[in-house]
């Protein structure tokens, strides 16, 4: 009864004060957090969303890193293949244009979108969104591309594409002589960027500064 009596209660407080877990589905009232706290589910533990200090500032430092890793990470070498006198340079978009010219336009297209295509239109819609933040300007486009930007995570597949660069060095290695080249470094920086700013631009955040104002993610 007492459980019942609370769920009551809930379901006139306005929405914006409750919170559902993506996991169990609870819902509770949202907990006011302070710098660096975070929020855990109590009935499954987990994590509701949390405040991380200075998100806003250190993300656009993040995205701004991956924009200028970008370009060389797809259009320099990745790998130098010396085979019986001849040697080659290989790039992400050497690679897409090989399977183009091979008549394998479908799996051309599928591999430009899903590593070079999407992880910049991806980086875009941050850079976009966080400059939104930060100038107090177009809120409802940024609110519009970070949405879109949800759409794309799942097809952005840059560690998928690294795992076949590994298993190529892996197979080529007795065959040929191989030498690693600057674009790898720089893929794999890309790839790692990317991981920390997933990790450090809180949804929750984001989309508080973007329906409520700057305050909540300019700390």
């Amino acid at each position: 009864m007492h459980n019942l009596n609370r769920s009551l209660d809930l379901t006139e407080l306005p929405l914006d004060e409750l919170v559902a877990c993506h996991e169990c589905d609870l819902l509770m009232l949202k907990p006011k957090l302070s710098a660096g706290e975070r929020a855990e589910c109590p009935r499954c533990g987990f994590e509701l969303f949390s405040d991380r200090p200075h998100m806003l500032g250190r993300s656009l430092a993040l995205v701004i890193a991956a924009l200028l890793l970008y370009v060389p990470a797809n259009f320099l070498p990745i790998l130098h293949l010396r085979l019986l006198g001849q040697t080659t340079q290989d790039t992400v978009w050497s690679a897409v244009a090989a399977l183009y010219y091979s008549d394998l336009q479908g799996i051309a297209v599928v591999v430009f979108l899903c590593s070079m295509g999407i992880p910049l239109l991806k980086l875009l819609c941050q850079l976009v969104v966080l400059l939104s933040i930060r100038w107090d300007i177009g809120r409802a486009y940024g609110l519009l591309l970070y949405r879109a930007y949800h759409h794309l995570r799942e097809w952005g597949m840059l560690e998928v594409y690294l795992m076949g660069i590994l298993v190529s060095i892996v197979k080529l290695v007795s065959l040929a002589d191989l030498a690693l080249g600057v674009g790898l470094a720089c893929f794999i920086g890309l790839l790692l960027v990317q991981l920390w700013l997933e990790v450090i631009m809180s949804p929750h955040q984001i989309w508080e500064a973007l329906s409520r104002g700057r305050g909540h993610a300019s700390h």
